[in-house]
């Protein structure tokens, strides 16, 4: 599915390629970030002496209120970041499996290509290295590089323009959560949110983490991020 919108009908004119991680550039359906979620929510449950319901309901709260649940950790347990990324991070990678098509589909678009994500860079090479893409991206700009403000802040955006001298009126991002789209328009970016199957479900995915916009900042919707390269309006 490649929803076009008449908005926005080219992608002629960018110059700059930025691509969330987690759940774009692999589909949700590996539910490799399933697996950061619990160790997150154990994670929780260890520094707080909570349940696991309860640990996950404040796991849950502070994604929503702070963008992350390590930027909450951060600002109310005085959390190590270095600690906690390592922690959740420890996860099994063989679910993301290699992905020629899209490593092709993105090596041959016009510019440059970057990550932008919430993740570490660690975590990000782990993945590439499995997609086989190792060598697609000038930067893998991460949390770190973010000082630990995270997407959706205006902040953590501002700060990789400026670092990278990208003009947001000739640059693209494709990010999985709509939250995520909405400073990128704003600044004048095209947007492109990348979506799970209409089958797809988990345990450790709530609904609300599925949803799709219609909003004015989310220009075109895919569930076939591949696809949509190769077809790019």
């Amino acid at each position: 599915m490649n929803a076009f919108s008449p908005a926005r009908p080219s992608l002629s004119h960018v110059t700059d390629w930025v691509f969330d991680l987690d759940n774009t550039l692999y589909p949700r359906s590996c539910n490799l970030f399933a697996q950061i979620d619990v160790r997150i929510t154990h994670y929780v449950m260890e520094l707080t002496q909570l349940t696991f319901e309860d640990a996950r309901s404040l796991q849950k709260t502070y994604y929503r209120d702070f963008g992350t649940t390590l930027n909450g950790l951060m600002s109310q347990h005085k959390v190590d970041p270095d600690h906690f990324l390592s922690t959740v991070h420890a996860i099994d990678y063989s679910p993301v499996i290699p992905h020629p098509d899209l490593v092709d589909a993105i090596r041959d678009l016009p510019g440059r290509k970057f990550i932008l994500t919430n993740g570490d860079t660690g975590h990000a090479r782990s993945v590439l290295a499995k997609l086989g893409g190792g060598d697609l991206f000038e930067h893998v700009h991460d949390i770190r590089a973010m000082t630990f403000v995270p997407k959706p802040h205006k902040a953590a955006y501002d700060g990789f323009f400026a670092l990278h001298g990208i003009d947001p009126a000739k640059a693209v991002m494709f990010d999985d959560l709509e939250k995520n789209l909405v400073v990128p328009h704003e600044a004048g970016m095209a947007t492109v949110q990348v979506v799970a199957g209409e089958d797809y479900a988990h345990d450790q995915v709530e609904a609300w983490e599925l949803g799709r916009a219609s909003g004015p900042h989310v220009h075109h919707v895919t569930d076939d991020l591949a696809c949509f390269l190769r077809e790019r309006p």
